[in-house]
């Protein structure tokens, strides 16, 4: 006999509504920030001493760019998901969990942009 819901049995989502999809999702996401992050600091030892010119025609580069934005995007998304998940478990009240998943959501955002705008501009130049 299962404990599930008819709705949930058909579905087949568990307690949660979310399945493990959220925990695939987090560890996907850390595999690919010790990737990218290697890809990042084999980028950073290789050039350090170098002008500012050739850093930046560097990283202008698109191989670069595109693994540094597909860095970006790994590390924000994980951390979007590690601080719900602490917000989730850890604020008890309702209101100020939904104002903590909203400005997490907002801010993972913004930095999101704001990085992936210098990176582009980088890679376009002025």
């Amino acid at each position: 006999m299962s404990m599930q819901t008819p709705l949930g049995r058909v579905r087949g989502l568990g307690p949660a509504r979310s399945g493990t999809s959220h925990f695939w999702w987090q560890r996907l996401t850390a595999v690919a920030n010790i990737v990218l992050t290697l890809f990042l600091l084999f980028s950073i030892v290789f050039h350090v001493g170098d002008d500012y010119a050739s850093v930046t025609a560097y990283l202008g580069s698109p191989f670069v760019s595109i693994g540094l934005m597909l860095f970006i995007l790994s590390v924000v998304f994980h951390m979007y998901l590690g601080f719900k998940v602490i917000v989730e478990d850890y604020i008890q009240h309702e209101g100020w969990k939904i104002l903590f998943l909203m400005g997490n959501t907002f801010f993972c955002i913004a930095i999101g942009f704001a990085c992936l705008f210098a990176v582009l501009k980088l890679s376009f130049g002025n």
